[in-house]
């Protein structure tokens, strides 16, 4: 009887080989896995930050993400035509994404009939891929001035913005 007792409190490890084996897998095996995994990770050819030496990859480095212009007060203010090519050129004089082309008295007879302050809302704001002028390089004054000079070209005829009495000497 004191056999059985005997025999049901026993564990799974009958001799001391089977306990060494048993500690041999469950401590120095998985300290071996680790270390083996930790090199696996650590040899490969990874290229760290700022390895790829490219002009492409260091100008996306180095580009701007803001910029600060500070202009003077005697800045002569652009006419219709200077602004135009300044701003306006690069989509209205090849009709990029929609824009009425420069000239193009069908594109732009509708939009004259809105008259020159729907006009200017619709530049300063912008409509459809447009994005809004205001803001930008040009002052506000002269992307008016722009877009009378565009409008007048598509067969309208409106006066071009003047400068405020203390900017007509400039």
């Amino acid at each position: 009887m004191s056999n059985h007792a005997h025999a049901s409190h026993s564990g799974p490890i009958k001799t001391p080989s089977q306990l060494l084996w048993t500690s041999f897998f469950s401590f120095v095996v998985p300290v071996f896995i680790i270390i083996g995994l930790v090199y696996f990770v650590t040899s490969g050819n990874k290229p760290g930050a700022g390895a790829d030496t490219s002009e492409l990859a260091t100008a996306i480095r180095i580009q701007r993400v803001g910029k600060v212009e500070l202009q003077a007060g005697e800045r002569k203010l652009r006419e219709g035509d200077a602004a135009y090519a300044a701003q306006c050129a690069a989509c209205h004089a090849s009709g990029l994404v929609g824009a009425p082309k420069f000239g193009d008295t069908a594109a732009w007879a509708p939009r004259i009939g809105n008259g020159f302050d729907a006009l200017l809302n619709s530049v300063m704001k912008g409509k459809g891929a447009m994005g809004p002028q205001a803001g930008g390089n040009l002052s506000d004054l002269e992307i008016a001035r722009a877009m009378v000079h565009m409008v007048n070209a598509g067969g309208g005829k409106l006066q071009a913005p003047a400068a405020p009495a203390a900017d007509a000497g400039k």
